[in-house]
């Protein structure tokens, strides 16, 4: 009985703590009057700047970008940024944003399903609105993101969506941009002894365990095709019905592979039948760079944070990676696992500039790059006459976490709500020590 008072005392303390720190933002209302931005060094995303630039826009789309443009007369609000930096809104791929909130409470983790083979799921109908994350990305400038499946060989589809909405219908740019592959790996051989005292697998098991799960995905693709050239099926399959748009070619295949070897087998795989992917991870990608500019690939790199993969690798291979492809000609999106750490973004894709990548290139590895392998670059990920109205004013450059001020942010022309619970602790304990000064 005693038990049952203290787990019931626990459930309403945290309930109690979770309601207090609740940070109650609601999505900013539709654009109702013109805009006209001056005076700031305009980023535009796809490698050129423009100084002294005007941006026009009205009803949430670009009408103009300009440098020293005219402000029309008539009824325009004007907001004069001189000395400041206009950004296209960065775009956090591959990550399970509002698909998980506390990593330690089991019932708020919506990012994986069980099972292999699991095409038909679809992230977007589980993206979470209400997540108190996505707040404190906008504080850094990222305003969308392709919140993405995991598990399994097959993880699902994922959608890309920006970040100051009611709901996941409201949130949408793109639903079902990407059906998620996972590509089959074989563990490293250690020798000796695995867990609970079992011996290992030898090399030649796992190396036949991998082969059987390609084979498993070839056999689960050629029946997908098959079936999606059926016509009107008789009994619906929903795991082969939601591959149909990527045999189309109106989903994109993103295929996560690290090594030279799996992404050449990937993306070799990917071409019998008849796609193109995009190589998610790409560690040995630097290795390969002739292969996949013939096959025209393109690439989502982790984070460059990261140590190398093998102890004989370049220490600095992770920081260099991206620079490497990108300058070999190969259109390269910058990504980091995760969640909470996407706020991150703007400074890896600075880090990159660190080691030998023009800083133009570098913002289009979050931006327009990004968009491009999600489908949406006409649409948005730079700023760009008829595009969405989403980008961001910075006091500094905005890649440099020393001068990244976000000062006002506009997604679909819409003045958002930059506050998030992060600031509201700040100022609540930055008056609580200034009163005691007193």
């Amino acid at each position: 009985m005693h038990t049952k008072r203290y787990i019931l005392s626990l459930a309403l303390s945290a309930t109690s703590l979770m309601c207090f720190a609740q940070a109650n933002i609601s999505p900013a209302k539709k654009q109702s009057k013109t805009i006209a931005i001056t005076g700031a060094t305009v980023h535009v995303g796809n490698g050129t700047v423009i100084e002294n630039g005007t941006i026009l826009f009205g009803n949430g789309k670009i009408i103009s970008v300009t440098a020293n443009g005219q402000v029309p007369q008539d009824d325009v609000l004007r907001i004069v940024a001189t000395g400041k930096h206009i950004y296209p809104g960065f775009i956090a791929a591959t990550t399970n944003l509002g698909l998980t909130e506390i990593e330690a409470v089991k019932a708020t983790l919506d990012f994986q399903e069980i099972g292999d083979f699991n095409s038909h799921i679809r992230s977007i109908v589980a993206y979470n609105t209400d997540s108190k994350v996505p707040a404190t990305l906008r504080s850094n400038g990222v305003l969308m993101a392709q919140p993405t499946p995991q598990g399994g060989t097959v993880s699902g589809s994922s959608s890309v969506v920006q970040l100051d909405a009611w709901n996941w219908e409201d949130a949408a740019i793109k639903t079902d941009d990407a059906m998620h592959v996972s590509w089959p790996v074989t563990p490293r051989f250690r020798g000796g002894f695995g867990g609970f005292g079992r011996p290992q697998a030898s090399p030649e098991a796992l190396a036949e365990r991998t082969q059987a799960a390609i084979a498993q995905l070839t056999s689960f693709f050629a029946e997908a095709k098959a079936y999606s050239e059926m016509g009107k099926p008789e009994v619906i399959n929903t795991r082969f019905e939601a591959m149909k748009k990527v045999f189309s070619g109106n989903e994109k295949l993103f295929i996560a592979a690290d090594s030279q070897k799996d992404i050449v087998a990937a993306v070799n795989f990917a071409r019998k039948f008849g796609i193109t992917p995009v190589i998610t991870g790409a560690d040995e990608a630097y290795l390969i760079i002739d292969f996949l500019k013939e096959n025209n690939i393109t690439l989502v790199v982790k984070q460059p944070h990261a140590l190398p993969n093998n102890n004989d690798d370049d220490v600095n291979m992770p920081y260099k990676n991206a620079t490497v492809l990108a300058n070999a000609g190969l259109n390269v999106v910058l990504s980091i696992d995760g969640y909470w750490q996407q706020r991150n973004l703007p400074f890896m894709a600075g880090t990159v500039t660190a080691w030998g990548l023009d800083k133009e290139k570098a913002l289009s590895t979050i931006t327009l790059n990004a968009a491009k392998a999600m489908g949406v670059d006409k649409t948005t990920g730079s700023i760009e006459t008829g595009k969405d109205a989403t980008f961001f004013i910075s006091a500094g450059d905005a890649l440099d976490m020393r001068t990244n001020k976000v000062e006002q942010a506009f997604i679909q022309g819409r003045d958002i709500n930059l506050d998030n619970l992060h600031k509201q602790l700040d100022k609540k304990f930055s008056d609580k020590y200034t009163a005691e000064k007193k």
